[in-house]
This record gives structure tokens, sequence and C-alpha cells, in this order.
């Protein structure tokens, strides 16, 4: 598995980068103390130039679940970009001060130009309506928590596939492994980019194009909900008009499989009533926890900190063995 310095891109991941994430962040599940001082002496920096809760509080989360420690911003206004520093003189300061660095920002590509100047590895935590690679990570370990596969599974992506950076990134993930298909759900003007149908194409994976969440529901094992972003409208008028087209409510999940589960990156905002909460198949709060182990898994691969942990640590589970149940 050769070693990637810099996470931009879920392409930047093989199978085998995939099933090393999945193995530690199950090794990290079942036996947490073994990871507790992992990353000691270690410092990370979080540069997030655009709002974020889950994402940027799981970074930090994981890396002081393993002994080390975090500085950063967590919106521009509050960093020298106010005062019209570029981004790449941000990261070159800022890479003298960490060990890593994990980046956020509204424009696409930005983080590829950050990386290109930085000192030490850094991930990218969302660009635009580019791509968002921690997600899909946190995405895999959950699926595979549920399922114990990654493949012949049908996924559903409901919402605004055109700026989705999260169903992106998954789309790319996923069609690397046989047997799944997609159901892309989304009004016409928010259907998915023809670059990433094209890849679907390439690579020979089946896909449905729809506008139909009703019939649709009863035909996946993963129900994946996006919000409609307002932040990627220029015209207030054109998100009002398609600003709750698709909710997800406890009538529309009688339709579904009783073993499929609802993902949603988060936040949300009517997208899914709050009724779904308790059902047991609703798994984005879920998914959240899973994204403490992926980000750990993460930042244990691209800081090379694998020799401290001794030899076999990965040898506990392998990317076959069955998956766990909901409540564990």
């Amino acid at each position: 598995m050769p070693y990637q310095r810099d996470i931009l891109n879920i392409s930047d991941f093989d199978k085998a980068d995939f099933d090393y994430i999945l193995s530690v962040a199950r090794s990290i599940a079942e036996n947490p103390s073994r990871y507790g001082e992992v990353a000691k002496g270690k410092l990370l920096a979080t540069l997030f130039f655009e709002p974020s809760t889950r994402t940027r509080l799981s970074f930090e989360s994981a890396m002081l679940r393993m002994g080390g420690q975090v500085l950063g911003f967590s919106e521009a206004g509050v960093s020298s970009t106010a005062k019209g520093e570029s981004p790449e003189d941000t990261a070159r300061t800022v890479s003298g001060y960490c060990d890593i660095m994990v980046v956020r920002h509204p424009t696409a590509l930005v983080p590829h130009r950050m990386a290109k100047v930085s000192d030490v590895p850094i991930i990218n935590a969302g660009d635009g309506s580019n791509e968002h690679p921690t997600q899909t990570l946190t995405d895999l370990v959950t699926i595979y928590r549920r399922f114990g596969r990654l493949d012949h599974l049908t996924i559903g992506l409901c919402g605004g596939g055109k700026h989705g950076r999260t169903v992106h990134s998954l789309i790319k993930a996923l069609s690397q492994y046989p047997g799944n298909h997609f159901i892309l759900i989304a009004p016409e003007a928010l259907k998915m980019p023809e670059d990433v149908l094209e890849l679907l194409e390439e690579r020979g994976v089946g896909y449905t194009v729809t506008d139909d969440l009703e019939s649709s529901i009863g035909q996946v094992d993963i129900l994946y909900m996006t919000r409609i972003q307002r932040e990627r409208f220029q015209n207030p008028t054109e998100y009002r008009r398609l600003k709750g087209v698709y909710v997800l409510d406890a009538e529309k999940m009688k339709s579904a499989k009783e073993d499929m589960i609802v993902l949603h990156p988060l936040p949300r905002v009517d997208e899914i009533n709050s009724e779904v909460d308790s059902d047991p198949r609703a798994w984005y709060f879920l998914q959240t926890q899973c994204g403490v182990l992926a980000r750990m898994a993460l930042i244990i691969k691209q800081l090379q900190l694998n020799d401290q942990l001794g030899d076999g640590f990965l040898s506990v589970h392998t990317c076959d063995t069955p998956a766990a149940t909901h409540s564990a």
C-alpha cells in the first residue's frame, strides 16, 4: 500500500487503503485504550474557512483521543484571510506549527493549492461542491459496520446531487466494489453532474436516474439523504423552490426494507422528519460516531504511526468479518 502524503480526493485511496481504514477503525472501537497515546507529541491544525460542526469536532476529538493536541480556527473571519492573506501563505505559516493539517474551504481545489506549499500532510475536509473524502471514509465505516461488506449493495442517493460533494466522493469510492447499483434521486435542476455519471459508465457500474423517492425507497439497502444546500445557490428564489422537495417521514419508511439504513452527512434541515429518529434503521447519528473512528484511523495512516502500535495490530479482524449490529 503506497503512502499518499496528502488526502485531497477520494481517488487518493484504493481498496487496500479502504481496507486499512476499516480494519484500524474496528480495532479502535474494540480496544480504544490501545490507541490512547499513539499520537502523543503530535499537533493537528484545523483550518476551517467554512462553518462545520461534525467534521471539525470529530477531527479534534480523534486527535485528542489519541493523546495528541489541536490548534486552528473555525471560520475564515478569525484568521488572517480576513486581512487578505492567501491560502498558500496560510499553509506555509501553519505548517511550521503542526504535524498535520485539516482544511475546509468553500472554493473547490483550494486545499490542493495549499498542499503544494505545505511542509506537512494536508487532509481535505471539504472544498466547495467538489469532494469530501473524509466524510466518505465515515460512510464506509458505517456501511461496513452494518452490512459487513461494501459490495453488492443498492445505494439510493437523494437530494442535491449536483452540489453534493459527499455523494460525489461516495460514488467514487463505492463504484470500486463489484455488484453495487446506485439510484440517483434528484430534481432535474439538481441532477448528478455528467462527469460523475461518466465515471460510473467507465467502471461499468449500474445506476438509475429518477426524481421519485417514494417509488425507489423499497429497492435500496442504503438511503443516503442530503439537504438542498442554500449556500450553493446564487439565486435565493431557486433555492426556495427546491427546498423541501424531498422529506423522509415515517409513512415513507413503511415502504423500506426492514434491514435498510438511512444515512445523512448532516446537518439536516427538513429532509428527514424527526419522527424517523426513533426508527432503528436511522443510522445518521451513529454515523457521526463512526466519523471519529474513521478520522482516528486516517490520522494514524497519514502520520505513519503504525510502528508505535507493535506487530500484528491489524490481525484481530479482516474486512470479511461479519458486521456489528446497530447496538454495538
